[in-house]
């Protein structure tokens, strides 16, 4: 039944912001045709959060030490806001080279165990 999981990050500057994931996150990647290249991501967790509507999604990069990340995106010359202490975890924000934002966290929470796939489903 269930696979995987895709996200898409909507770009002015999707160029741009491929070479980004590619070149300096260093995300395993393919080209499925023209340059539109398809990423791997690391293990994966989704959560549900209360909301007043239901059309509104939003999407994380996790790692181990958010200051360790701040510090080697600035020696990239990658600008990331000021490291938030949101209790859940530690929080940043990357401004992707399009101009678009991508939250970035240490998280403090405990984590669910990886899921288990299976070619014909869960």
């Amino acid at each position: 039944m269930i696979i995987g999981a895709h996200s898409i990050l909507y770009s002015t500057n999707p160029e741009a912001d491929r070479g980004f994931l590619r070149d300096v996150l260093k995300l395993t990647h393919v080209d499925v045709g023209g340059g539109w290249l398809i990423f791997g991501l690391p293990p994966a967790e989704v959560a549900v959060h209360p909301s007043e509507k239901s059309d509104h999604h939003e999407f994380y990069l996790m790692c181990d030490d958010i200051e360790a990340f701040v510090a080697e995106m600035k020696q990239r010359d990658n600008q990331c806001s000021p490291v938030q202490d949101e209790g859940w975890g530690l929080l940043t924000q990357l401004t992707l080279p399009g101009g678009g934002k991508l939250g970035i966290y240490q998280p403090r929470h405990a984590r669910g165990p990886a899921g288990k796939w299976r070619e014909s489903g869960v």
